[in-house]
């Protein structure tokens, strides 16, 4: 799985195929390929490594042609070999690119082998191919074939297929993962992404759930989920190509904290399925991996150390085995010890952070295995570890991490869940899970609607100098995740505590000079909470409290409330962040500092 282009034209398409390609590199891959019908019969062209090997093979070796696929791929089922690499074909009839997991493909291929059908990849992607062909060779006409297939097919998926016999057609699926329709004039387009087609056209029809779509030059026709027809809106792309524009937003980092809703869906596209985790999505072996983990050590560096930490919570409740979180500079410099059976667990933006990226390099010899939260594909950390699970938040500009924080709370959930089916995490507790994450884009929504609220709280903050940020249980690091966004961008001093421990220290700085920040929701820590709140009125101190429910903490001079949207328990964590994100953007704008490029602070840190 990785990124699909086809395209059906009057024109030669070998160089809008390969163009597309390269348009969707930033999602990172493997191999590439492409399949183009010459005139007489399906060509094919594949290549390991990058696009440009492809972009070589077929400088040597053209493939001419109006209607066609491509693909980039990043292992799932199979090594990264020229074998595994996609378009696949059935015979020479059909070919097939996809992107996501086919669950049951291993019953559907003991099945096509029965039937005389030969494999010639490791992949669940060929079992596709042959499906269409087997229906074909059955009388059934290629729509029916493709559809019947299709209904065959457990897991998440995003299909191009063509057929030697119909060289007018392509052939698009979509159940799970992305796919849309680029709209030409006497052409028409697939691609995963919007991005790969921005050469050839600015209109999309983006496809829903269980659409199935048959393009041709001058027409393009949909049938839905129950085979009926129907009209989806054509689209126009309005923004500029490159992700470095900021829009309608006056900073990268405002743009960013909006994008979540989106992009923690993005996270989430390909991975889940019928209320499950596809496993598969960690890459090739990750099973196995899973199966004999008895540890996990996460480590990373700033906002991804403070998503270990949150991870560390779900862990240790979920999977009910030990997880251990440390810093990168820490960790590389002192004597460890790794129980058999460790998972090392490093989680990045960039995957270039020095600190993390030695680590690894350390222990990765001694060590069950490694594994990878990563936002930048081909990136050293997701090069050197064993598997890798990508964000997939795009490209992140402000240099206080937003975006990049909540894909990495998503990502690790989903990892947690691969754990937990190995240590008595019910189907049920699962599918639980998976419909509250599901739930994740429009509660994030729900939280940016405080935007306005949020931007008159942090008028208090103007003149301040310091800060307290208090939290419990998976809210503590989140406090610490907020208490960074507000000194890195604002430059007031932040410290943060769980909020127990006021009354061990920390109590002795509150005062009317020191706002304190609090996460709040309704949970069985709020009693506790609100005692420690106590504490703070009674010195004097102001607070600025983010609540589950505004009835359990009430507004009154010096405390100051603003309810979140009610939140499943498990996903307390992602949602709260937001406030604290866009406190942290308003007090920064207040002050008049550089909200994108904080002093002294770099987007990658490159170096010990």
């Amino acid at each position: 799985m990785c990124g699909i282009v086809g395209a059906v034209a009057a024109r030669p398409i070998s160089e809008i195929l390969l163009e597309g390609l390269r348009r969707l590199e930033y999602r990172g891959y493997d191999s590439a390929g492409m399949a183009v019908w010459n005139g007489e019969a399906i060509d094919r062209r594949r290549r390991t490594g990058k696009v440009q090997s492809l972009a070589d093979a077929l400088a040597e070796q053209p493939l001419p042609g109006s209607l066609g696929i491509a693909h980039t791929r990043w292992a799932t089922h199979g090594k990264p070999l020229e074998k595994n690499a996609h378009p696949h074909m059935s015979t020479e009839r059909v070919a097939v690119v996809h992107n996501g997991i086919i669950e049951n493909f291993e019953v559907l291929k003991r099945e096509l082998i029965e039937k005389g059908f030969a494999f010639s990849s490791d992949t669940d992607t060929e079992v596709i191919a042959h499906l269409i062909n087997d229906r074909l060779n059955n009388g059934e006409e290629l729509l029916d074939a493709v559809r019947n297939s299709v209904a065959r097919l457990e897991g998440a998926f995003a299909l191009g297929v063509v057929e030697k016999n119909h060289p007018d057609r392509l052939i698009a699926a979509r159940q799970g993962s992305p796919l849309v329709i680029g709209v030409g004039i006497g052409e028409n387009f697939i691609a995963s992404d919007q991005l790969a087609l921005l050469s050839v056209t600015d209109r999309f029809i983006f496809l829903d759930e269980g659409d199935f779509a048959c393009l041709t030059t001058d027409d393009i026709a949909i049938w839905d989920a129950n085979a009926q027809p129907v009209e989806r809106d054509v689209q126009q792309y309005e923004h500029s190509v490159s992700a470095a524009d900021k829009g309608e937003f006056k900073h990268y980092m405002l743009k960013e904290i909006y994008e979540q809703p989106t992009v923690v869906k993005a996270t989430m596209e390909g991975r889940l399925a019928n209320g499950r985790l596809l496993e598969q999505a960690f890459g090739a072996g990750a099973s196995e991996i899973f199966d004999q983990v008895k540890q996990v050590q996460i480590i990373a560096c700033g906002t991804s150390y403070h998503a270990g930490l949150v991870a560390k919570y779900w862990i240790e409740e979920l999977v009910g085995i030990p997880c251990l979180v440390e810093v990168a500079s820490e960790f590389r410099y002192r004597t460890v010890v790794l129980p058999e059976g460790t998972l090392f667990l490093s989680i990045s933006q960039s995957g270039e952070t020095a600190d993390t990226l030695a680590a690894l390099r350390e222990v990765k010899d001694k060590v069950l295995a490694s594994l990878t939260v990563c936002n930048v594909p081909g990136s050293s950390l997701v090069r050197e570890s064993d598997i890798c699970l990508m964000t997939n938040a795009g490209p992140e500009i402000g240099v206080a991490s937003t975006k990049a924080f909540t894909t990495q709370l998503v990502a690790l959930m989903l990892t947690t869940l691969a754990l937990g089916r190995r240590h008595g995490l019910t189907e049920e507790k699962e599918i639980e899970i998976v419909s509250a994450l599901q739930t994740l884009p429009e509660l994030l929504e729900e939280s940016l609607a405080m935007a306005a609220d949020i931007e008159t709280m942090s008028a208090a903050f103007a003149e301040k100098q310091h800060s307290l940020f208090l939290g419990r249980g998976p809210l503590y690091p989140v406090a610490m995740e907020g208490a960074l966004k507000l000194k890195e961008i604002s430059y007031i001093h932040a410290e943060s505590y769980p909020a127990g421990e006021l009354k061990h220290g920390p109590l002795a700085l509150v005062d009317k000079d020191m706002p304190v920040v609090t996460v709040a929701p309704k949970n069985g820590m709020l009693d506790k909470l609100k005692a420690n709140l106590q504490e703070v009125q009674a010195r004097g101190g102001e607070l600025f409290v983010f609540a589950g429910d505004s009835n359990e903490l009430k507004q009154e001079e010096g405390v100051q409330v603003l309810q979140v949207p009610e939140v499943p328990a498990i996903l307390e964590a992602i949602v709260y962040t937001i406030p604290l994100q866009l406190l942290s953007y308003y007090v920064a704008v207040l002050k008049g500092t550089d909200v994108d490029q904080p002093r002294n602070l770099a987007k990658s840190v490159t170096v010990e």
